[in-house]
């Protein structure tokens, strides 16, 4: 059999599963990853034989694919901010939306000469490593309850190159006494009762601690808004992402508190997706 019929035949497998539109795309992801070759390899190569252990290994990921397992864990790694991360199911896979609150807090810092940042949940380490490599300057810190999440952090920032000190714990109270300019976090936000309206991706692969808050998911942000703000520094500023609705909640926690300046940030679709203050 050709790669172009095992292309083909991929597609129609994955046109049964859980998202038909984007078959094609996903069984080209696969086959590049089982043969290790890039889309200009592959357009050449499509007549080319494909048999044997890496046509069997193919199928072992087309079936993988086909329950709905993430592209992402089947290859082991994504793309985030234009830089390479090793990701496995004890860390939530990072969103290009996520992108976002990196930009915010890039233009935050630049009123700093050298910025202490710490990243509350930090998961695969996504955003505490693209702001470290982006802010030589800076010094970085990150968090998480999770020990493999950690070990897979710590290998991502090896990976590409940025020094950030990791420490294991709730929120922030591994800092306990440190004050930092700017507190950032993608915290868990899913409320509870929609667990059955996410997609099987998300629901029966991604880690549930990272994901869901509580019954109205706000469980995360009316812990972390207060204790951020203890730690920060006179004029710094925390940043959170937040889901879809909770634009008029978060900024009641985030005035109860005492921030101010309080900004929201819409996503491509128009979403409040960042939220910012500052401490006075």
């Amino acid at each position: 059999m050709t790669l172009r019929k095992s292309l083909e035949r991929g597609a129609a497998q994955l046109a049964s599963g859980p998202h038909p539109e984007k078959a094609r795309m996903d069984a080209e992801a696969l086959l590049l990853h089982q043969t290790g070759k890039n889309r200009a390899w592959l357009i050449v190569h499509l007549d080319d034989d494909f048999a044997g252990c890496r046509a069997i290994g193919y199928a072992a990921l087309l079936d993988r694919r086909a329950k709905g397992e993430p592209i992402q864990y089947i290859a082991g790694e994504c793309e985030f901010y234009g830089m390479p991360f090793r990701v496995t199911p004890d860390v939530l896979i990072p969103r290009p939306e996520t992108e976002l609150l990196v930009e915010k807090v890039l233009a935050l810092a630049q009123s700093f000469s050298a910025p202490r940042i710490v990243d509350v949940g930090t998961g695969s380490g996504a955003l505490a490593i693209a702001l470290a490599c982006h802010l030589p300057h800076a010094l970085v810190a990150a968090t998480d309850v999770s020990v493999p999440a950690l070990a897979i952090a710590e290998g991502n920032a090896q990976r590409n190159e940025a020094v950030i000190r990791f420490t294991r714990g709730n929120l922030l109270a591994p800092f306990a006494g440190e004050v930092f300019d700017l507190v950032i976090s993608n915290p868990p936000y899913v409320p509870v009762r929609e667990r059955d309206s996410l997609s099987v991706e998300v629901r029966d692969y991604e880690p549930a601690v990272a994901l869901f808050a509580g019954e109205d998911g706000l469980e995360i942000y009316r812990r972390l808004i207060p204790s951020a703000y203890a730690c920060l520094a006179h004029g710094g500023y925390i940043a959170l992402e937040i889901g879809y609705g909770q634009q008029d909640s978060v900024r009641a926690l985030l005035e109860a508190t005492g921030f101010v300046q309080i900004e929201f940030t819409p996503d491509l679709h128009g979403i409040p997706r960042v939220a910012t203050a500052r401490r006075i």
